[in-house]
């Protein structure tokens, strides 16, 4: 059973970075392709960036571009998610999630696995 725990999370101001963390157990992080998404106050969640099984990156959304990078530790197990100039239209919760199937390429609609989320604020 794979169990994604994400961290990292808190309060920045307009143009700052913030780091988060999607901490992986169960099986090794390079098995599947984990996803970051994010869902903000009112609005439906969206798919932000992954990084597949293999390493490459996708990023879902246009306005991250840019901005936003993902990268993994495979000694920690850990996919990591760096925010930069950030903006309060940033602000939401952040989850990481994966699909059920491993060894998978990135790919919207194939979630299966959440963490809890972690909450990240831009202040302007």
């Amino acid at each position: 059973q794979l169990q994604l725990v994400e961290s990292g999370g808190g309060l920045v101001q307009a143009g700052g970075s913030l780091r988060l963390s999607c901490a992986v157990s169960g099986h090794t992080v390079d098995d599947y392709s984990i996803a970051w998404f994010r869902q903000a106050p009112g609005k439906e969640r969206e798919g932000v960036i992954c990084i597949s099984s293999s390493g490459r990156t996708k990023t879902y959304a246009d306005s991250v571009e840019g901005r936003f990078t993902i990268s993994r530790d495979i000694s920690e197990n850990t996919v990591y998610l760096q925010m930069s100039s950030l903006n309060p239209e940033d602000t939401a919760i952040y989850y990481c999630s994966a699909p059920s199937m491993r060894f998978g390429r990135c790919a919207i609609g194939s979630e299966f696995y959440w963490g809890r989320g972690t909450q990240g604020t831009v202040a302007s």
